[in-house]
């Protein structure tokens, strides 16, 4: 998957330079950026060749909330490497959701006498969101937690790693279905799914338009995935769902939430959770 290095420079007072660095991810998360990193001199971006969107992020820019500042950025391709051979090397330790589910790393698990009471999830380390590691992630696996899934047919909108599926079919869901726009998260979902000896789900590969080849409704549909795609892609999910399915969503930030819930309410969801880690925020709406 390609991606686009967006380096901004921001000539403000060095008093402000945290806040506006603070508004300009945003900024440029409206025009499709999903990572950010600080630089000396202000913000590095990263976003898919295929999400930029450099129209709306000079109409961001127009109304910045700081009018003193000077922001001039530069564009370059990514350079294409294995953005996740370290991660994969170093593995990450055993997270634990709400003391009944461990998620570990396959290459190192190592499971106590005591842990053994939990639910776990094993996840062959190669990229780093969709360990579990992520606020956003956990969310969702918490809320799954709570939920009953026995005999439930769950749709993993942009799956990744295939935890979430993963997860929903241990606490008794009769089929998975999951897919990524990724052709190597395809392969890693299946990977992990049969790590765990999770045989009812199946991956495909593609974006939202693989619903239309999918016959059927589901009862819960889970999307951990950026709020630009979720805007996009709300429509699909909800034709997908019938009276008292539950939509779960999050990959987002707070100040998200209104225009997402507005959008939700215009296709007959009614939003029933709102939680919060950090800045990231996970919802829950039922249709009907």
């Amino acid at each position: 998957m390609k991606y686009l290095e967006i380096d901004f420079f921001i000539d403000i007072d060095a008093a402000l330079l945290d806040d506006a660095r603070a508004l300009l991810a945003e900024a440029a998360g409206e025009a499709g950026c999903e990572s950010f990193e600080d630089s000396e001199q202000g913000l590095k971006a990263y976003v898919q060749v295929g999400l930029w969107d450099e129209a709306s992020l000079q109409q961001e820019l127009a109304s910045f909330a700081f009018p003193e500042a000077h922001i001039r950025y530069t564009i370059r391709e990514a350079e294409d490497k294995d953005w996740n051979a370290e991660w994969e090397a170093n593995g990450f330790e055993p997270i634990e959701v709400d003391g009944k589910l461990a998620i570990c790393d396959a290459k190192n698990a190592s499971i106590t006498t005591e842990e053994k009471t939990k639910m776990h999830i094993l996840i062959d380390a190669k990229l780093a969101f969709g360990t579990g590691t992520h606020e956003t992630t956990q969310m969702i696996v918490s809320i799954l937690l709570r939920m009953e899934l026995s005999g439930k047919r769950v749709l993993d909108c942009g799956c990744g790693t295939g935890i979430l599926g993963i997860v929903a079919s241990k606490l008794g869901a009769a089929h998975v279905v999951g897919y990524d726009i990724d052709e190597w998260s395809v392969k890693n979902a299946l990977h992990n799914a049969e790590l765990n000896e999770v045989r009812n789900m199946e991956v495909r590969h593609g974006n939202a338009q693989v619903l239309q080849s999918i016959d059927g409704t589901f009862d819960v549909v889970l999307a951990n995935i950026n709020r630009n795609i979720l805007l996009c892609d709300l429509p699909a999910f909800a034709r997908l769902m019938h009276p008292e399915s539950m939509l779960i969503l999050s990959g987002f930030y707070t100040e998200d939430v209104p225009l997402l819930t507005e959008k939700a309410q215009s296709l007959s969801l009614t939003k029933t959770e709102q939680r919060q880690n950090g800045d990231w925020c996970s919802l829950v709406f039922r249709k009907g």
